[in-house]
């Protein structure tokens, strides 16, 4: 009887990720508590999220999102573990239910809002500042506001004051500088409408 290594090796891999994302995201569940993030069921992490809150600042998770950081978490490739940033006592970071997000780093100064089933490729960047507050031509934070089931391809930048309807699809590497409407297929640097998706077939 010929033993089928491959499958072997299939079922091993699964198990091995199972036992991660069990072992990731109860600490992650109890590092979310300590931390004051309030979260809701059923959200899994597959290795470690990295969480920098001011006390004051606000973090929610919905239900049902899934945080990907370790490289195997994601065949397309993972150079970075995820990173949730919230670093002003006023800043605000609401994540809507079933998101998904693959070595995303989400930096918030003043408030960045995400809508339901959104999903985040990998190596994603969200941040709503220039950073280095202390540099006199670093300018005033401005919100972001990600809508319902959009889709932000590999290597996306979002960058300060945008707003991206729903459903959009934002193309891989392309930076978002500008607001971006719903429906339609977005990309480029920077990101410009390509065309518009049609209402009667699904975007992804």
């Amino acid at each position: 009887m010929r033993i089928n290594t491959n499958s072997i090796l299939n079922i091993m891999d699964l198990l091995f990720s199972f036992l991660i994302e069990l072992i990731s995201s109860f600490y992650m569940r109890f590092r979310l508590t300590l931390r004051n993030v309030s979260f809701e069921k059923n959200v899994h992490f597959f290795g470690l999220t990295i969480i920098k809150k001011h006390s004051k600042g606000t973090i929610s998770i919905a239900k049902d999102c899934v945080f990907r950081s370790l490289p195997s978490s994601n065949l397309i490739g993972i150079n970075r573990p995820c990173i949730l940033s919230v670093l002003t006592e006023s800043a605000t970071l609401k994540i809507g239910e079933g998101c998904g997000f693959s070595g995303t780093v989400i930096g918030c100064f003043n408030k960045i809002i995400i809508g339901k089933n959104v999903r985040c490729g990998a190596n994603t960047l969200i941040t709503d500042s220039d950073w280095h507050l202390d540099d006199f031509r670093s300018a005033l934070s401005k919100p972001i506001i990600i809508g319902d089931n959009v889709w932000l391809g590999v290597n996306v930048t979002v960058m300060k004051g945008v707003t991206i309807g729903n459903n959009t699809i934002i193309g891989a590497g392309s930076i978002v500088t500008k607001n971006i409407p719903a429906n339609v297929i977005a990309g480029g640097n920077p990101c410009k409408v390509i065309k518009e998706i049609i209402s009667n077939q699904p975007s992804f």
